[in-house]
């Protein structure tokens, strides 16, 4: 696990440390210091820690008059134990909130395994941004945690598609894609 970096194309766009907005501001990085882990797996070090012990993120690209933002996602989703998507919601999802990011992409194709909990964190986040015309995607989930995911219908509040090429758009052609898509959908 810790050869998989966080992607790093868009970089020249955009970068969570620099950006005054983010909830992740003056964050510094190694690029050797290998020092979080997801269980006994080393992860790479330009992953951001926001209170999980099992999943990691990296705020890949946010457009504040678009409204959107596309998050890489890294581990384990543990909202049984750990309870991360209250700890994601509170830390991370509602500082962006703020901003009025109503348009959430989440990439999860390196989050191995969801066990879940509670709903009314994927309720509340859900009627938030419907409130605004937004939505939440998970993009690529792996099958046997898009399985777990839809027994608990979890996809009620968080739209699981998959774009398996998803590298090769610029971040607003992505958002336009899924955008389009998820209208699609609703008509």
């Amino acid at each position: 696990m810790h050869d998989i970096e966080p992607y790093f194309n868009w970089r020249h766009l955009y970068m969570a440390e620099e950006d005054k907005l983010s909830p992740f501001f003056g964050r510094k990085y190694s690029e050797f210091e290998f020092s979080q882990t997801v269980y006994n797996y080393y992860i790479h070090p330009q992953w951001d820690e926001f209170g999980s012990r099992t999943l990691y993120m990296k705020i890949l690209f946010v457009d504040y008059a678009e409204q959107y933002a596309i998050i890489e996602l890294i581990g384990e989703w543990n909202d049984a134990i750990e309870n991360d998507i209250m700890t994601m919601k509170r830390d991370v999802i509602d500082e962006m909130r703020l901003q009025h990011i109503s348009k959430f992409i989440l990439i999860t194709e390196n989050v191995l395994n969801f066990h879940s909990g509670d709903k009314d964190y994927y309720e509340e986040w859900f009627e938030e941004v419907t409130d605004d015309g937004g939505w939440v995607v998970a993009l690529n989930m792996p099958e046997q945690t898009q399985y777990d995911f839809k027994k608990r219908k979890l996809h009620y509040y968080i739209e699981l598609m998959n774009i398996p090429t998803w590298r090769v758009f610029k971040p607003q052609h992505l958002f336009e894609k899924i955008d389009s898509d998820i209208s699609k959908r609703l008509d």
